[in-house]
Order: C-alpha cells, then sequence, then structure tokens
C-alpha cells in the first residue's frame, strides 16, 4: 500500500462528483470552454496560483516543491465525442449529441484529485509538477501538439498519462515499455462511374459493384503483402452511394482507418492501397480520387519510465493484478509528448458488468466504474516520488 491511500480515499466521493459533473456537461474537441474554466477554478480553489490557458482551451498548472529535483508532467485529456447518450443514470449528458463516452471525464476528475493533494503536500515536495489539461484528443491533429507549441513541455523530464480502459477488468492495470498504441491514419476513397437504371446494368459503370471489390482487395495488403509479424489493420469503416432502390448512382465513398505501429509500414502502405484502387477501376471503367492523412504517431513508452510507473501500480493494487500490456491499435495523441520527453502512458482498468460497465469506449452506453478513480491518482502519485527520487540519484544538485 501506498503512503497516498489515505489521502485519495478521503477525496475519493470529490472525485466521483467531479466527474459526473464533466460527464454531464461534455464539450467537444476544440469547443472546451466551460471545462477549461471550471477546471481553472477548481485548480485555484486547491490553492495552486500558477495556472493559465494554453492554446485557446487547454489548461496547465505548475506545483513547485521546496527542495530541488526534476520536473514530471501528468496528463489527461478533456474533451468529448459526438455521440447521443443511451445510459439512464441521474448525471447523463445534458448537452444533445455530446457524451464523455471514452473515459475523458474519469481521466480529469483523476488529476484534478492528484492536483488537490498535491497542493496539500506541496512542501515536502521535490521539484516540480507540471499538469496538463489537454484539449482535443479526439481529433485530428490533435491537441496535444498545439499544447507543446505553447511550452508545456519546457523543462519537463518526464510524462505520464493514464486510460480508464472499458476491456479491463476494475482494479487492474496494464503498463508496458515500447508500443503501447498504434498510429491512426484515416482514408478516403471517391469511386466515379456512369450511374443509370437499375433494370440495365449494361448501360452503366456501377461504382457500388466497384467498391466492394476494392473492400475486399484492400485486406490483401494486410494479409499478402505485410509480414504477419507487423501489425497492420485496414477498415473500411463508411460506404456511401445511392438514393433509390432502382438507380445505380454515378459515385460511391469510401473512408476508413489504418493502424500500425512500423514507420516503414506505414510508409508504404498508402501506396499499395492505391494501386489496388486504380487497378480495380481500371478494369471496371471507372475514374477514382484516393486520400489518405496521417493521424498520431504510435504512443511508445519509454523503458525507465514505465518500469517505474509498473513498480507504482503494483505497491497500489499488488503485483499479480497489474499485467504487460498488450498494444491495442487504439491511437492517442499522448505520443505527441512522448516525441519530446520520456514517459509512460498506462491503462487503468474500469470494466464492471455489475455496475453497467461493460460497453467498448465509443458506445452511447459507455460507462466506467468510478470506484477505480482513486487508483489512477495513487498510481500518479506513487510514480511521481519514484521518479523524483530517480532525478535526485541521478543528479543531487536538481
Amino acid at each position: 500500500m501506498s503512503r497516498y491511500r489515505q489521502d485519495v480515499e478521503a477525496i475519493r466521493e470529490e472525485m466521483i462528483a467531479w466527474r459526473r459533473y464533466l460527464h454531464q456537461n461534455p464539450e467537444l474537441s476544440f469547443q472546451e470552454y466551460r471545462t477549461s474554466a471550471w477546471i481553472m477554478e477548481r485548480l485555484r480553489e486547491f490553492g495552486i496560483e500558477d495556472v493559465r490557458l494554453v492554446a485557446g482551451t487547454g489548461v496547465v498548472a505548475r506545483l513547485i516543491g521546496s527542495e530541488p529535483g526534476g520536473c514530471v508532467a501528468l496528463r489527461a485529456d478533456i474533451d468529448a465525442l459526438p455521440i447521443q447518450e443511451e445510459n439512464d443514470v441521474p448525471y447523463r449528458s445534458r448537452n444533445p449529441g455530446v457524451m464523455h463516452a471514452c473515459g475523458h471525464d474519469g481521466h480529469t476528475a483523476m488529476l484534478l484529485g492528484a492536483a488537490k493533494i498535491l497542493a496539500a503536500r506541496r512542501k515536502p515536495m521535490r521539484g516540480e509538477v507540471r499538469l496538463i489539461f489537454q484539449k482535443a484528443e479526439e481529433v485530428f491533429p490533435g491537441g496535444a501538439r498545439d499544447m507543446i507549441e505553447e511550452g508545456v513541455l519546457e523543462g519537463v523530464d518526464a510524462i505520464i498519462g493514464t486510460h480508464l480502459w472499458s476491456p479491463m477488468a476494475a482494479g487492474t492495470v496494464g503498463v508496458a515499455s515500447g508500443p503501447v498504441m498504434a498510429a491512426p491514419d484515416r482514408f478516403r476513397i471517391e469511386i466515379t462511374g456512369r450511374g443509370g437504371h437499375g433494370g440495365a446494368p449494361q448501360d452503366t459503370v456501377d461504382p457500388i459493384l466497384v467498391g466492394s471489390q476494392v473492400v475486399g482487395a484492400l485486406q490483401s495488403v494486410v494479409s499478402r503483402r505485410t509480414d504477419p509479424l507487423d501489425q497492420l489493420v485496414i477498415s473500411v469503416c463508411e460506404f456511401h452511394a445511392g438514393t433509390a432502390h432502382n438507380i445505380i448512382p454515378n459515385q460511391a465513398t469510401l473512408v476508413g482507418t489504418v493502424r500500425t505501429f512500423r514507420e516503414d509500414v506505414r510508409r508504404r502502405v498508402p501506396e499499395q492501397m492505391e494501386s489496388i484502387v486504380k487497378g480495380i477501376c481500371a478494369a471496371f471503367g471507372a475514374t477514382y480520387t484516393f486520400e489518405y492523412e496521417r493521424g498520431y504517431a504510435p504512443v511508445v513508452n519509454d523503458e525507465r519510465v514505465a518500469r517505474l510507473v509498473r513498480e507504482a501500480a503494483e505497491e497500489v493494487v499488488g503485483p499479480k493484478r497489474v499485467e504487460t500490456m498488450a498494444p491495442v491499435m487504439g491511437g492517442e495523441d499522448f505520443s505527441a509528448y512522448l516525441q519530446v520527453v520520456p514517459g509512460c502512458f498506462f491503462f487503468t482498468g474500469a470494466g464492471n458488468p455489475a455496475k453497467g460497465a461493460r460497453y467498448p469506449h465509443h458506445h452511447p452506453k459507455f460507462a466506467i466504474d468510478e470506484d477505480v478513480l482513486p487508483i489512477g491518482v495513487e498510481i500518479f502519485l506513487t510514480a511521481l516520488d519514484k521518479l523524483s527520487e530517480s532525478f535526485h540519484r541521478r543528479d543531487g544538485t536538481r
């Protein structure tokens, strides 16, 4: 058990209340104006004076201890998703079509909890803790890039973040070094044929037929043009065409995502995809446009920081409940911070079917087991101690 257990338990209900307030009042990416103002108000209530707005709707705060040491940043994301909530709970979203369906309300509540405890313990604290409440994680190009450009990582030695993770049981924690989340790229294919009557297909170039061939053939990039040991996902997630049951349309649109870890695979996939689209369209007499947008970089944890976070997690939940997290194909712009400073992004299990927390992320009934919020806070604080001690041992003058 860590030395923070009593402090964290003392604010358990307060953190749950914060999370529920945020859940009721979600705001979309780049529009988190009320959310950031509310966060700044809470931080100042804790006695933290160095609080400022960053990149429009992000917030950064600094806590400087009484003894020299390194600077560790803690990060939470604050934006919600364009989803109509279907949960029947008293704190359901009040904003139609907007919902915290990925746990960011919990992330923010946990970072506020860490902030309150750190503010009360500041005098014996070593070094600096930087609190980053990041805007716009859910939408390319992400809010991390803008906040880094405005200096939130200046002087930072390491950074830690967590994701509440519904596929993992509440009370468990996932930590790993190296790649943990994929690069999420996006593509859009417009296929143009020649429309006509559904009863006379011989007089048309059917873009639905062409698009269907493209959907299947794109999987050959994964199964036949990529090493099976290299993780790659190509998913067509939108297919739009047609307006009536008896009209073959002129156009079909395919939109989807590509998930990779290795940069060499990421570079060659767009060319391989377009060669397939070009060949199929030529065979059927259709034309096409192909757009490919690179998203966030993969999340790659630093080995040393991940080891210290794992040690912290083992103190909090016990070694048997800490898993070596297998890489997941979801994307996260926490990767932008890790391209500048070493750090660790870990997963706090939040699934509990008995409490309704059984739906996947981005589902209209997504929920978390709120009793895990103290776990994330306690790991944050315990890992901070370990990182601060490591900086002190490495350089006694810091």
